[in-house]
């Protein structure tokens, strides 16, 4: 696993030092030993890596990781590019066509969404390949609990959007009169419409932001050239 270096490894520097940290670490690190795990081992905390604790603003909670060939790379929701786009980002960028007007992308990399301060985080960081759910309960959980309650100890704005059941169970953990929480539905094919489609999350966000004086989401994500991809 590629360490954390910015402040979250302060702020989790903790929980790296709990027993069941050293169980997951050797878990974790057996299973890409003897098995084929996604993603790969210096992806599973890009979300750490590419949103730094101080610049966060929006959180959007996954489950688990995708768990197919090449398509999970740390953040929740999001594969490479040249990567075919999956179900449920499919609606996600439906939803944000109808909300804000943005053009549909080619490719299903959030990379520019979480250089913005959108931490994409899954509640579990890997998972065995085509078996979804595989690294339940193996620890992740709680070493995720610990950096939600981190965000939401900030004091200043944040806003969390919740999609689904088991991103809403954190609701719990966030007490924090600040912060703007968002829930729906989850934007898999088999729940969207059941009031995903026309929940607007990305202008109740923007719009929270704004009135807080903190610069709004760049949520077009651009295309890439064919030729790229």
């Amino acid at each position: 696993m590629a360490a954390i270096q910015n402040d979250w490894l302060d702020a989790l520097q903790g929980e790296f030092r709990q027993p069941y940290y050293k169980k997951l670490f050797q878990t974790v690190n057996e299973e890409y030993r003897t098995r084929r795990i996604f993603p790969p081992a210096d992806d599973i905390f890009n979300a750490f890596h590419l949103t730094p604790l101080r610049d966060v603003k929006v959180v959007i909670l996954g489950q688990d990781p995708y768990h197919g060939e090449g398509q999970a790379h740390g953040l929740c929701f999001s594969v490479r590019p040249g990567v075919e786009i999956p179900p449920s980002l499919v609606n996600i960028y439906q939803e944000l066509h109808d909300d804000l007007g943005c053009t549909i992308p080619n490719h299903g990399c959030l990379v520019k969404w979480a250089q913005q301060g959108v931490l994409l985080l899954n509640t579990v960081l890997t998972v065995r390949a085509h078996q979804a759910n595989s690294h339940k309960e193996i620890g992740w959980e709680k070493f995720t609990d610990a950096a939600i309650r981190k965000v939401s100890e900030q004091d200043r704005p944040i806003v969390f959007i919740l999609w689904g059941r088991p991103a809403q169970a954190k609701k719990s953990m966030l007490h924090n009169p600040k912060h703007l929480i968002l829930e729906a539905p989850h934007p898999s094919p088999l729940s969207a419409y059941r009031g995903f489609f026309g929940s607007r999350p990305f202008s109740q966000a923007n719009r929270f932001l704004k009135a807080q004086g903190i610069e709004p989401v760049d949520w077009q994500i651009d295309p890439i050239e064919e030729k790229e991809v």
